[in-house]
């Protein structure tokens, strides 16, 4: 079984305040896993982590993170202006994109963000836009697949992003003659990985495409970023992953290919976003509607706007009725209310036997949650509550009034 992180008292004062449904933040989960994770990496003096805008793309999370020594990964225009306003700017700011705008690289290069260009291409684009910084990295695709054990995790050949060895190393040689003195090497084979074995062995997979590179271009590497891909355990039976086990795993490999090559200075970057936040963000919904017909349904008042994935991918989240979390149980499909049949949480899940006006909890949606909201059938995306570390809940993102909607309509044959 899963537990909220949040016990049942706790929720109904919250819920009592705040009308449902809402996101909720754990804010002492958050540090505890971001303080780990640079735990497990301490070993390697440069190290850093790039938190994942795109995962929670909420400015009192990413004070959070910056406070516990976290650096921002952005991929757009407006994540780069949100990470501005915040305070990140130069080294704390890595920009990874993909099919970039002009303005884009130039408004990286005006904060000094670290350019991750994901393209060969890349490289003539950028030093006639925005002109070629000093550091600057390159996005790997090794092509083929990506095998961990007996399990394809990935299938990189199919992927859009990043660049072959023969690009990168004609990359790296260009952007030297026009003026980059300090390097990084990224890639990221695969997305939300439960095992302990996917960042050692991306690890060594890049030290030794580093080593290659390296003796092949002349170029002074200064980091190597293992991006994201750790993934969590949204299954109950899963084993939830050991950040320091993966931590010394990388270490091995570091001490095995880099260190002996001459390149035991260089820094470990990552760029985590679901492992990070994850498991410290509740969707907080109620039931609202029960009906049956050739299934049992259960209508809650949070819909695929406030939380995509399983309508999108088919993902597992786990469900807790904080009302009645045990005792007899029946097989139900817990649905929103959109104009879609995919919108739904769980399909023929078995629950504790549920009734209207029952808080239930989705456990697992605090990255990607809010973030892939949209406003199909009109509906407005929620808010945004933070569980703080002395056990005060507060509003750290109202939820979207008619107003917002129709705010980009006034003057085209809509009037207020």
């Amino acid at each position: 079984m899963k537990r909220p992180f949040i016990s049942r008292q706790a929720l109904a004062q919250i819920t009592e305040e705040f009308p449902t449904p809402f996101h909720l933040y754990d804010e002492r989960g958050i540090r505890e896993t971001a303080r780990a994770l640079h735990q497990a990496f301490a070993w390697n003096p440069g190290f850093k982590e790039y938190f994942a805008v795109k995962a929670t793309p909420n400015p009192t999370i990413l004070r959070i993170l910056q406070e516990d020594g976290c650096g921002l990964d952005c991929a757009s225009y407006v994540e780069l202006l949100m990470s501005q306003k915040l305070g990140f700017a130069g080294p704390d700011i890595m920009f990874s994109s993909n099919n970039t705008p002009a303005e884009e690289f130039q408004f990286a290069r005006q904060l000094g963000a670290t350019i991750n260009l994901d393209a060969y291409e890349d490289v003539a684009f950028l030093k006639e836009t925005a002109g070629i910084p000093k550091v600057i990295s390159c996005r790997y695709n090794p092509g083929g697949v990506f095998e961990l054990g007996t399990s394809i995790m990935d299938n990189p050949e199919e992927s859009k992003f990043g660049m072959t060895k023969a690009q990168l190393i004609q990359a790296f040689k260009e952007l030297k003659e026009l003026g980059a003195e300090q390097f990084g090497i990224h890639a990221l084979l695969a997305s939300n990985t439960v095992s302990n074995d996917y960042y050692p062995e991306l690890a060594r997979q890049l030290f030794e495409l580093a080593v290659e590179v390296v003796a092949e271009t002349g170029v002074e590497l200064d980091f190597i970023n293992l991006s994201g891909g750790i993934g969590i355990n949204y299954r109950p039976e899963e084993e939830a992953n050991d950040i320091a086990a993966i931590g010394a795993g990388v270490r091995q490999a570091y001490e095995e290919i880099l260190a002996p090559a001459g390149l035991g200075q260089v820094k470990i970057y990552t760029e985590l976003g679901r492992f990070m936040l994850a498991p410290h963000g509740l969707l907080v919904t109620k039931v609202t509607h029960k009906k049956q017909t050739y299934r049992t349904y259960l209508g809650v008042d949070a819909s695929a706007v406030n939380l995509l994935r399983p309508a999108m991918y088919g993902s597992y989240h786990h469900i807790t009725n904080m009302d009645r979390p045990d005792g007899e149980t029946e097989l139900v499909d817990v649905v929103g209310s959109l104009c879609e049949n995919n919108d739904k949480f769980a399909v023929q899940r078995r629950l504790p036997v549920s009734q209207i006006g029952d808080t239930l909890v989705i456990h697992d949606a605090g990255a990607h949650g809010f973030s892939m909201g949209y406003q199909y059938n009109a509906k407005l995306r929620s808010s945004e509550i933070l569980l703080q570390e002395n056990g005060q809940a507060r509003m750290i993102r109202r939820a979207e009034r008619p107003e917002d909607y129709f705010a980009t309509l006034y003057g085209f044959d809509f009037e207020k």
